[in-house]
């Protein structure tokens, strides 16, 4: 594990559905805007959490979201049988080439995640490696954009106090920390 910010940016690798942070805690889920599950870390966090998270987003597509949840947009629901209080759920962006605002969707959906937690009093959240998968974002631009928008929430000395970001592979993990400033 290496940390950055006065030990308030945490980044790994590791499985994130086992994440358990200071309470109350969250972890992020990198969405679809169905909301109701799909492949990576969308269906491992819904399979894991078990049926509580998904009647919950059942029923925030029905009062929210019908047409789906917007990009970079986040919800809030509980945990079910997954070791943290609360499932914080975001859609990130699509890559095509960086002309359709991607960069300022993928901080939206971090800076909408940490207010979100914020809201709900959590102390630790831990995010995945949101959109840099089958979505196709650059791991190396999406660096760039993820610490800066942790960092200036992080400066601002709100909640949450910690921030992980738990990355599936050390590959990825190591493509952030050979991006970003060390300080």
């Amino acid at each position: 594990m290496v940390t950055f910010l006065d030990g308030r940016l945490l980044v790994s690798h590791g499985d994130i559905t086992g994440f358990r942070g200071a309470s109350p805690s969250a972890i992020v889920n990198a969405a679809n805007s169905s909301l109701l599950g799909g492949g990576g870390v969308d269906g491992a966090i819904h399979r894991g959490g078990g049926e509580q998270i998904r009647r919950e987003c059942r029923e925030i597509r029905r009062a929210r979201y019908p047409d789906g949840m917007p990009t970079g947009e986040a919800v809030i629901t509980g945990s079910g049988r997954l070791p943290a209080d609360y499932v914080i759920h975001t859609v990130g962006p699509v890559w095509h080439g960086g002309s359709r605002g991607e960069p300022e969707l993928l901080r939206s959906a971090y800076r909408n995640s940490m207010l979100l937690a914020a809201q709900h009093g959590v102390r630790e959240m831990a995010f995945p490696a949101i959109s840099t998968g089958v979505y196709g974002y650059p791991p190396a631009l999406a660096a760039r954009e993820v610490h800066a928008v942790i960092a200036d929430r992080l400066a601002a000395g709100r909640l949450p106090e910690r921030v992980h970001l738990l990355f599936f592979s050390a590959a990825d993990r190591d493509t952030f920390l050979d991006t970003v400033p060390t300080s």
